[in-house]
């Protein structure tokens, strides 16, 4: 990769263990030389502000998720300035979290403020630095992953100090990088988007249409869909499946809960991510609770269904269990199924189930279906040898289009690679910007470039299908 950015021409070998070397005219101190801790209370009337890891310190009325609203002394909440640096308290994304709103926050948090008229966006990118993170990691407390950061740790760390002028280059350059990091990522997910509506609309048209154009069709009472073949067979769910969930006896209390290896894994919404079983968060359940009901005991060709939560309606097709599972009561089980498993988990994710399910859902803030209106969902569905057909037609499509979805996958994880890589080649002075024209963009662009070749081979591949779809 050509790039603009190249080395300083002169280093010196740093105070500090974690940087090595620095540019023989950057100055070095420990953070406390730098950063005064303050304590400011009795501003009861301030915004509640929370430290979170992606956005920095902002207002609760920003979280897109729901927090539990303080119910203690607000007097004894700490102040926060524009500027100030919050220790959240974790590690493991860093833990120092900058704000640029005034506000307060608990009193567990400690609160730091530049004191030598720095450039606090510097610093805000050096504490988010992978190399800075690995340090402060060494110096934490605690442990568990996300350990808590002692502020007399943090004290004793020796910070880099470029010339004020030099920390206003790399904020500079940094911001506009980034910016256009950002920017071809929201692309590359916008793109993923797309194709997994595409995706989504060859599943629903085999399961809903069949794959003759010609054939006689009948009609349906289901919302969105007027009608469908005219051989296919009607059924309700609970024709075709058994179904099987966590009620009455088959329930648990806090005590069945047990250790890794103690006892059964217990599946949760959770698990079903991206149409795929993900197993790197779980709980377990005892022996003695997990036999007691065997007709709740995952097993291969089970289809795992979210009745209870936001994510009502996710289903996935059991293949390959290796170790005894049970489910939680916001899923049930689909058993014994009538239709080719592989079919009929296609059929969840069409309008033809989505469509009716949407309508018969309760409650707000957790909506759930009950296993007695599930059953009544009606489905209409071919005979085993077209379903085999409608499969064999879904997989050829779709394979082209998650292959697709892998490769802008790949690409945004490399250019992520790629902007954790340069903010700390930057600020930590392995890279020079100071003679650097930002029109020139020679790093990013060459990085671009390479994409871009492979995406836009990844569009016309995409322009033919859609014109066959």
């Amino acid at each position: 990769m050509n790039s603009n950015l190249k080395p300083y021409a002169e280093y010196k070998e740093a105070k500090q263990s974690w940087i090595k070397k620095v540019p023989i005219h950057w100055k070095e101190a420990k953070s406390k030389r730098l950063f005064l801790e303050t304590s400011i209370k009795n501003h009861p009337t301030e915004e509640l502000l929370s430290a979170t890891q992606s956005n920095g310190v902002i207002p609760r009325s920003m979280l897109k998720t729901r927090v539990v609203m303080p119910s203690g002394n607000l007097e004894t909440f700490k102040l926060v300035k524009e500027g100030n640096f919050v220790i959240s308290l974790r590690s493991f994304q860093g833990g120092l979290e900058y704000s640029r709103y005034r506000g307060i926050v608990s009193p567990a948090y400690n609160i730091l403020e530049e004191r030598t008229n720095q450039n606090k966006e510097y610093y805000r990118y050096l504490f988010k630095s992978h190399d800075f993170i690995g340090e402060l990691q060494r110096n934490v407390t605690g442990i568990r992953q996300g350990k808590n950061i002692d502020v007399n740790d943090f004290k004793e760390i020796i910070l880099p100090i470029p010339s004020l002028t030099e920390q206003d280059n790399i904020v500079k350059y940094l911001d506009h990088q980034l910016a256009k990091i950002k920017k071809f990522i929201k692309a590359k997910k916008k793109l993923i988007t797309v194709l997994k509506e595409q995706k989504q609309l060859v599943i629903n048209d085999a399961v809903t249409k069949g794959l003759n154009q010609n054939v006689k069709m009948q009609p349906t009472n289901i919302n969105f869909i007027e009608s469908v073949p005219a051989h296919w067979r009607k059924y309700r769910l609970k024709n075709l499946v058994s179904i099987n969930g966590r009620i009455g006896f088959r329930g648990y209390t806090q005590s069945d809960i047990v250790n890794e290896g103690e006892g059964a894994i217990t599946l949760s919404p959770g698990n079903i991510k991206n149409q795929k079983l993900k197993l790197d968060s779980l709980a377990y359940i005892s022996w003695d609770k997990y036999y007691e009901s065997p007709e709740i005991m995952v097993e291969d060709n089970d289809i795992l269904l979210v009745k209870t939560g936001s994510s009502f309606g996710k289903a996935i097709l059991i293949k390959n269990i290796t170790y005894p599972m049970t489910i939680n009561p916001q899923l049930v089980l689909l058993k014994k199924c009538k239709a080719h498993p592989e079919y009929f988990e296609k059929i969840l994710f069409s309008s033809m189930f989505m469509s009716q399910i949407s309508r018969r859902v309760i409650g707000g803030a957790t909506p759930t279906i009950g296993q007695g209106v599930l059953g009544d969902i009606v489905f209409y569905v071919p005979d085993l040898n077209e379903q085999k057909h409608i499969i064999e037609y879904i997989n050829h499509e779709t394979d082209k289009i998650d292959k697709s979805i892998a490769t802008i996958e790949k690409e945004i994880e490399l250019i992520t690679e790629f902007r954790t890589s340069l903010i700390s080649n930057v600020v930590t002075g392995k890279l020079d910007v100071r003679d650097i024209l930002l029109e020139e963009n020679g790093e990013v662009n060459a990085y671009y470039e390479i994409l871009e070749d492979e995406t836009m081979e990844l569009e016309e591949v995409l322009e033919g299908e859609e014109c066959e779809v």
